[in-house]
């Protein structure tokens, strides 16, 4: 079965990188949109030189950056605020959101109740 050829509101991956970023911003949502006419703030822009130059490794704070098209193929290392999470971009993530894709709390795997924490569990055996 042939996969489907990726399009972002009906323009494809190549069609994308060749457009220019203003180009770009008209076919975001609102949100996105607004966020980048705004223009980066110091560290967005240093995230973004990091990109263009094609830097391996590349650890960043900046959840808030919005995914471009020429992210797509990259390994970038987001902060969850307690550790770098290695996310690979792909052509699905344009215009979310870096933070969307590490998560910053974990699930919560509950074990065996505590003493005295209920009537029902002092039946329980304590070891």
């Amino acid at each position: 079965m042939a996969k489907k050829e990726f399009s972002y509101r009906g323009k494809t991956l190549e069609e994308l990188k060749g457009m220019s970023l203003n180009e770009f911003m008209e076919l975001l949502p609102a949100r996105q949109r607004r966020s980048l006419k705004r223009g980066f703030p110091e560290q967005h822009k240093i995230l973004l030189d990091k990109i263009r130059k094609k830097t391996n490794n590349i650890e960043t704070h900046c959840r808030d950056f919005i995914i471009l098209p020429e992210m797509v193929g990259m390994i970038i290392r987001i902060h969850t605020g307690k550790e770098f999470q290695a996310i690979t971009i792909q052509d699905e993530m344009i215009g979310h959101f870096l933070g969307e894709f590490a998560l910053t709390r974990k699930g919560v795997q509950h074990s065996s109740p505590g003493i005295g924490a209920t009537k029902s569990s002092s039946a329980l055996s304590v070891r």
